[in-house]
């Protein structure tokens, strides 16, 4: 039996004995996953997480009194919920759970705490590394983890990566134990990942399931708030991008809009793009300054070394009876543009420094208001330096800049959310002539009027 030694001590089995904690037990019940399938959100980061620290398996499982139930194994067929479970005793998840904290194996055979386990060999455990799941009441309910072969000793950048994916995991169970309505978002985008989850098998076709993963065909709705997204693809065949959005309940009554885009393509900038989404909806909980939630994704890109940097705007709001209120933080991002009820466009946002590249960045947060009527819109930069089709007859006729971009918001006044995008659209695309230098994404949050 283990070696380890257990806050809440052990049972007569020698396991931990929180397993057998009746309000452990109902907060997993409360969490949905018990004998649940698997779900494209959570094999997206068990295939990250496999992704970035090479190991041969990741999973996340949730820890019953008796049974752990596998919720994401992608390495492994799908073979009916009474098979994607085992009894406690035969994995090592109980052990980031008993702890409640990581369990950080780099030899099992050797490791004292591991050596001579029963699920050594049916698992191929060399080296093993989790970190709990955890509820927003500190129960801890399951594992994400990654298991090696061979002994191995894991890196620190590896591990801040695993326990990013892993607080990642917690936010999406919090996210669902406290409010229903996420069932339909989970619905969702279970729905926009089915034809990506088809074209797994090659890094290519797994970077472009990350992303659109990221890119959200539907928001949550904000109560109060008219909100809408749009994303306009670059023309031609471009393997992946590094744009993206997302708006989502931070807590209480706040919510946050957050948007990005990651320099250059490929592989490397969806797992940056993946890292900065999960990163930002599990930090913008805890922290209602966008400056201090994009400053902590900085320090987490530098952590783990990642290899692109990006730019990024994030607003954090709520409703009020004259309308929203909130602060907005630019990190080398374009200025956010706010219409007003009236049709005057103004600027807002102070210029602040891009992530990824140092370790002190300078950003700043910023109030605004929004009445009745008011828009806040956000935008990547491919709407503000649009250029003509330069097999056109004007390949020389000038980019669609920032003052282009506000006078064309300008027009849209008296518009929701979804029109003032489709227009936004439909005038970069007669400027550019339908041939997009770069993608776009929009994103428009506004303020119903008055009856």
């Amino acid at each position: 039996m283990s070696v380890v030694e257990y806050p809440g001590g052990v049972r007569a089995d020698g396991l931990p004995a929180v397993l057998s904690d009746p309000v452990r037990l109902a907060a997993l019940e409360a969490s949905g996953m018990i004998g649940s399938a698997p779900e494209q959100v959570f094999d997206d980061l068990t295939r990250l997480a496999v992704s970035v620290t090479g190991a041969a398996i990741s999973a996340i499982t949730f820890v019953g009194e008796a049974r752990t139930y596998w919720k994401s194994v992608p390495h492994l067929p799908y073979a009916g919920v009474e098979n994607w479970q085992n009894g406690v005793e035969e994995s090592f998840c109980y052990f980031a759970v008993g702890a409640d904290a990581p369990f950080i194996v780099e030899d099992a055979a050797k490791d004292p705490r591991t050596a001579g386990h029963q699920a050594i060999g049916p698992w191929g455990v060399g080296a093993w590394a989790g970190f709990p799941i955890l509820t927003t009441d500190g129960h801890a309910i399951g594992t994400m983890c990654v298991i090696d072969a061979n002994p191995r000793q894991w890196q620190p950048q590896e591990l801040e990566t695993l326990a990013v994916l892993a607080r990642a995991v917690c936010n999406e169970i919090n996210l669902r134990i406290s409010l229903n309505t996420s069932q339909i978002a989970l619905a969702t985008a279970q729905e926009a990942l089915a034809t990506a989850q088809k074209a797994l098998g090659t890094s290519r076709e797994l970077a472009r399931s990350l992303q659109e993963s990221l890119l959200p065909p539907v928001l949550r709705p904000v109560p109060g708030m008219d909100a809408s997204a749009r994303y306009l693809a670059a023309t031609g065949d471009v393997e992946v991008v590094g744009d993206f959005y997302d708006l989502f309940h931070a807590r209480g009554p706040w919510w946050t809009a957050v948007m990005g885009d990651v320099c250059g393509k490929g592989t490397e900038a969806a797992k940056v793009t993946a890292l900065a989404r999960y990163t930002l909806r599990a930090d913008a909980g805890d922290h209602l300054s966008p400056a201090e939630v994009l400053d902590r994704l900085n320090t987490a890109m530098l952590a783990q070394r990642a290899p692109r940097y990006l730019t990024a705007v994030q607003a954090t709001f709520r409703t009020t009876p004259a309308g929203a209120a909130g602060r907005l933080c630019l990190a080398g991002h374009p200025p956010a543009l706010i219409r007003r009820a009236g049709g005057r466009v103004q600027q807002a946002g102070i210029s602040g420094t891009l992530l990824g590249t140092m370790p002190t960045v300078r950003l700043t947060d910023v109030r605004f208001r929004l009445a009745p009527g008011d828009l806040l819109f956000l935008y990547t930069d491919g709407a503000c330096e649009a250029r003509p089709d330069p097999r056109s007859a004007l390949p020389h006729r000038p980019i669609f800049d920032e003052e282009a971009l506000a006078e064309a918001l300008a027009d849209t006044h008296g518009m929701d959310a979804t029109a003032t995008n489709a227009r936004i659209a439909e005038v970069l695309d007669g400027y550019h002539g339908g041939w997009a230098s770069d993608d776009t994404a929009l994103l428009s949050l506004r303020v119903p009027p008055k009856p």
